[in-house]
């Protein structure tokens, strides 16, 4: 696979009557954290083709020609009746146009909230649309009568899945989906895409945990050979798999007994990018959060959040110099029932002022709340540097939210085992490892040598570590080994805490290696690596890499080693 392939649509018959053309982009789509993996993605969209037509999720602007080409090659578009819309995304709007204007007869298919958007999106009050709350069904002919099941959650709120009862598909949107682009349609050998699919659910997914569940048991009454997703591969053989998989990292959030409360709205999309990167980093830290956006919210549903959880977030844009009608109700919720004991946290984008994040943080402070990062203020879309601060700042805030809870329950002493297991030996590391604007570093001494050939390592990387996002397979990093002697000053510079976003190279001399990751010119040697895999391993990822290059760069040095006191301190 190459990055730099061109865009295309792949078109495969799939069931009777059934084709998905796949519109590919094999580079990273745009700046949001679930592409943070740069694997490219497709954006699959479905056409049943009976007594009547349907078009099943077109894709966004970006692949508008080439789909469209795609599908008029084989298909009479003017004989279309029907498109069904899983979420109505205002990049997709310039398909629906032009798919109007070549068939203006269509019928849109969506959920109530779906409607809305949508006649907003196409800026049309007077479009066709057929509103599916759960209990009606459209029949397209010969078996083909589709039943419709609204999956709802705060991030897509319009979220329907389709089934068809003569194929035994289920067109589910975005679940069960994973940001990879290549050859294969169905996931033929699915365990290769085990760590693509749950990045993708720890990223889309988890924030949500509460209305996945109830999703899962809304779609475990239909007999299922195939899920239609969104992106990538068809999940056809892994499906019993990854449904369990759901289940079980679903209520590894709802079982938590630290949440955070993260609310927001969101007028263009972007500071529901931002909820998303902060979600993504209180997740990893081993924090549950409950997402609310305050637009589709109840307010007794906000107020229980609130209530429960061990801190909140609150995120907001700023429309007309203000921040939007939901947002000032939430707030007025969270100061009437979040103590002050509560760790808060602000953040939001804005095009020209961002005057309702100074409104809730002033607010906030007033009341008394301590803040448990400095508050985002993010102006037009966010890059990648920004949503690896916002991660971080999820996991600086997770983290401060544990440690206040071990001060309440002072820490028991190490056990025997605990003491025994802290006398392995390793060797003390940094590993160091930059993509594009993103770069990170942490100390490592859990590092052992795995296979000779080819020359392999495996590391153990804390989930709630920043550089963990770094070590997907097909990243790379370095591995710069420490020289018994100078080595604590390095240790106490990679020891320290930083803020989120900060450089960690900074007052460090380093070099870079051809993939643009740092070494370390104080180190001893130096392994370029590159991942391979990774298991799960507790707390922890096991991550395998085999080495690419390296080099000792002071033959005459000692390795550093460290010797740790229990298996509970680093």
């Amino acid at each position: 696979m190459s990055v730099n392939q061109p865009r295309d649509v792949q078109v495969y018959p799939i069931a009777t009557d059934t084709r998905i053309l796949r519109s590919r982009s094999w580079s990273r789509l745009r700046f949001e954290i679930e592409y943070a993996l740069a694997k490219g993605t497709t954006a699959n969209s479905y056409l049943i083709e009976s007594d009547k037509n349907a078009i099943i999720d077109p894709p966004g602007e970006t692949f508008t020609e080439i789909y469209l080409q795609a599908l008029q090659q084989r298909f009479h578009v003017e004989e279309l009746d029907y498109v069904i819309l899983g979420h109505v995304n205002p990049n997709r709007a310039e398909t629906l146009k032009a798919l109007l204007e070549i068939a203006p007869q269509i019928t849109f298919v969506c959920s109530n909230p779906g409607a809305k958007n949508l006649r907003g999106a196409l800026e049309n009050p007077d479009l066709q649309i057929l509103v599916m709350r759960g209990e009606e069904t459209l029949d397209l002919g010969n078996g083909h009568d589709l039943q419709f099941i609204p999956t709802p959650n705060p991030r897509y709120a319009d979220q329907l899945c389709t089934y068809d009862p003569q194929t035994e598909i289920l067109y589910t949107d975005k679940l069960f989906g994973a940001h990879v682009c290549g050859d294969q349609v169905f996931d033929e050998g699915w365990e290769i895409y085990n760590e693509d699919r749950r990045y993708y659910f720890d990223c889309l997914m988890a924030p949500h945990a509460r209305q996945v569940e109830t999703a899962l048991d809304k779609l475990a009454d239909f007999p299922v050979r195939m899920y239609a997703n969104g992106h990538g591969p068809l999940v056809r053989y892994g499906l019993i798999d990854l449904t369990k998989a759901y289940r079980e990292w679903s209520q590894q959030q709802t079982s938590a007994d630290l949440t955070v409360a993260l609310i927001y709205a969101s007028a263009y999309g972007n500071t529901a990018t931002l909820a998303q990167a902060i979600a993504r980093g209180i997740t990893k830290a081993g924090v549950a959060v409950e997402s609310i956006n305050c637009e589709f919210t109840e307010p007794e549903e906000i107020r229980a959040a609130v209530e429960k959880a061990g801190g909140f977030i609150m995120g907001s844009p700023t429309l007309g110099g203000h921040a939007p009608t939901p947002v000032q109700t939430a707030l007025g919720i969270v100061l009437s029932t979040a103590t002050n004991n509560k760790l808060a946290g602000v953040f939001g984008s804005f095009g020209w002022s961002g005057e309702a994040v100074d409104l809730i943080e002033g607010k906030l402070k007033d009341a008394g709340y301590r803040f448990g990062f400095n508050t985002i203020r993010v102006k037009f879309k966010p890059n990648d540097a920004t949503l690896q601060l916002c991660e971080e700042a999820g996991t600086d805030f997770a983290q401060a939210l544990k440690k206040a809870r071990k001060v309440r329950s002072p820490r028991q002493p190490a056990t025997s085992v605990e003491q025994a297991v802290g006398r392995i030996v390793g060797s003390l590391c940094v590993l160091t490892a930059k993509e594009g604007d993103r770069s990170s570093a942490m100390l490592a001494s859990w590092v052992a040598q795995a296979s000779f050939s080819p020359p392999g390592l495996t590391i153990a990387v804390a989930k709630d570590r920043a550089v963990e996002t770094l070590t997907h397979s097909g990243n790379k990093f370095v591995l710069n080994i420490l020289k018994e002697g100078n080595h604590l000053g390095l240790m106490k510079h990679f020891l320290k805490p930083f803020d989120p976003g900060q450089d960690r190279f900074a007052d460090v001399a380093t070099q870079e290696t051809e993939s643009g990751s740092p070494i370390l010119t104080d180190a001893l040697a130096y392994l370029e690596c590159s991942v391979q895999n990774r298991m799960e391993s507790g707390d922890h990822w096991l991550v395998y890499a085999t080495v690419e290059s390296g080099k000792v760069l002071n033959q005459d040095g000692v390795t550093a080693v460290h010797h740790r006191k229990s298996a509970t301190h680093y």
